[in-house]
């Protein structure tokens, strides 16, 4: 059984912010694999599934980003997922525009969702950091993850989230190295 995590802001002003990318990932999961319809449980909005075979749990938090972890940890308490078993998709500054970097545990790195979810439940997991690349221009880190995507920027954004729901069964056998440099060379 596997959770797969989209972090984002759930106002509907937010909903193409660069901090939302999780939530876009999450909504091409839940469509490409059929998985069942958005419910409103456990502090966010979850659907399931089977994805090749294995059980899957897909939530997007509505705690908002700082928050995210309340919603993961009543969750995975809920249906008894080991922390070994959750893969969180979040937007990543470090991360080129339009690439992704897949690794198990590691640092927050000053991303507010992830040292919530380490808060809770501890930083055993995976994470797939989908690139937003650095703001421009002097803009500040906070204004920029909440700033819409342009026209340029959404159609390349497209093309890593189709490219990472396809790669996605590679992703549910835990290849992270495997699924990164599939993604990226698609």
């Amino acid at each position: 059984m596997l959770l797969f995590v989209g972090l984002g802001n759930p106002t509907p002003d937010s909903e193409n912010n660069r901090h939302n990318v999780g939530f876009k990932v999450i909504d091409s999961i839940n469509k490409k694999f059929g998985l069942s319809k958005q419910k409103p449980k456990f502090k966010g909005l979850l659907t399931t599934g089977n994805v090749n075979g294995q059980k899957v749990y897909a939530i997007k938090p509505l705690t908002f980003m700082n928050n995210s972890g309340i919603c993961i940890r009543e969750l995975i308490e809920y249906f008894k997922i080991n922390a070994e078993d959750v893969i969180v998709f979040h937007d990543d500054l470090d991360v080129e525009f339009g690439k992704i970097k897949a690794k198990f545990s590691g640092s927050s790195a000053g991303h507010n969702g992830i040292a919530s979810i380490d808060k809770f439940i501890g930083k055993d997991y995976s994470r797939v950091r989908v690139g937003i690349g650095k703001p421009k221009n002097n803009i500040e880190i906070e204004d920029y993850v909440l700033q819409n995507f342009d026209d340029e920027e959404m159609i390349g954004l497209e093309k890593i989230i189709n490219s990472i729901s396809d790669s996605i069964s590679i992703l549910v056998e835990k290849k992270l190295d495997l699924f990164s440099s599939t993604v990226n060379n698609k």
